[in-house]
């Protein structure tokens, strides 16, 4: 199991980043885009920075993005994620989280679930 607290960011352009200190590719990677930018702004309140729990496995009070396919190596890998709901309203938001992904749970999660706080 990962469970661990992240940072996301937005700079003076107002793109999110993931602030992941031990990333040694491309800074670039870490930017949120594809859906996923929509996703923090919707859980941040359209904030400019929010702090979030993840975890691959299931955890009280967590949200919860559901895999809907593994991307193409050759389209930035990663996966398409599916957000249902959130804080019990529906949102049918499509989102993409890159590679990155694999370099924080060491694999494409079937689920991941996160918590603001």
């Amino acid at each position: 199991m990962v469970k661990r607290d992240f940072e996301f960011y937005k700079n003076e352009k107002n793109e999110w980043y993931l602030n992941l200190p031990e990333w040694n590719g491309d800074p670039e990677d870490l930017q949120m885009v594809e859906g996923a930018d929509k996703w923090l702004d919707l859980v941040s309140n359209n904030a400019s920075t929010v702090k979030l729990t993840l975890s691959d496995e299931q955890f009280d009070g967590a949200e919860v993005l559901t895999l809907l396919r593994i991307r193409e190596d050759n389209l930035g890998g990663g996966g398409i994620y599916f957000l249902e709901s959130y804080q019990d309203k529906k949102v049918a938001l499509k989102l993409w989280l890159c590679e990155v992904t694999k370099f924080v749970f060491k694999a494409i999660p079937q689920k991941i679930y996160f918590i603001v706080f």
